[in-house]
């Protein structure tokens, strides 16, 4: 019966991890079509953050440009998901400085602005793809024990449930066939 047990609970344990394994499976497609989506608008906007760049550079030179950069760093806040007890990066705010640069042409304002932009995008892209990572190694992982539970312990487990049976038949017969030979000799010695 302890055998029988732990058969049913490999079985069962095989089912929810292949439940999971579904669950994970299109998380980690959802995921991966918003992170696609992420990196093109990170890319986009990184492009005219360059294109604003050459242009404030060729009207305002690289001293404007290095005295515009702002003072303090941007901020970053990561707000944290779950699916199936994976936490991962759901989005990530970045407050990048907003101070204006102080002179310069209006190239280096949109400079600034497209840079502010690219950052943030850069930064919810980021968020993405470290939930990308993170669900596919859970995938991966759970994937594996699913493996290891059908290919491995439940074949040993039956394997051991059948030894036991047949063991079980054997001692039967053998005492079926002591009966029958009490019941015989005891016939003859009456």
């Amino acid at each position: 019966m302890r055998v029988e047990r732990r058969l049913q609970t490999a079985r069962h344990g095989g089912e929810l991890l292949d439940r999971k394994q579904r669950i994970m499976a299109n998380e980690l497609e959802r995921l991966q079509v918003h992170a696609g989506r992420s990196r093109q608008e990170w890319e986009n906007r990184a492009r005219q953050a360059l294109v604003w760049l050459q242009r404030a550079a060729a009207l305002d030179g690289a001293e404007r440009i290095e005295a515009a950069s702002p003072a303090r760093p941007a901020e970053i806040e990561v707000q944290w998901g779950s699916s199936m007890g994976v936490a991962y990066p759901q989005d990530a705010l970045c407050e990048p400085p907003t101070a204006a640069p102080a002179g310069g042409s209006s190239a280096l304002y949109y400079a600034a602005a497209a840079h502010r932009s690219a950052l943030s995008a850069a930064v919810r892209h980021a968020a993405l793809q470290r939930a990308v990572l993170l669900v596919s190694a859970e995938l991966a992982a759970t994937r594996a024990r699913q493996r290891a539970v059908e290919r491995r312990w439940v074949p040993r487990l039956e394997g051991e449930l059948l030894a036991i049976r047949r063991q079980l038949d054997e001692q039967e017969l053998e005492e079926g066939l002591r009966l029958r030979w009490a019941a015989d000799w005891n016939r003859r010695t009456q």
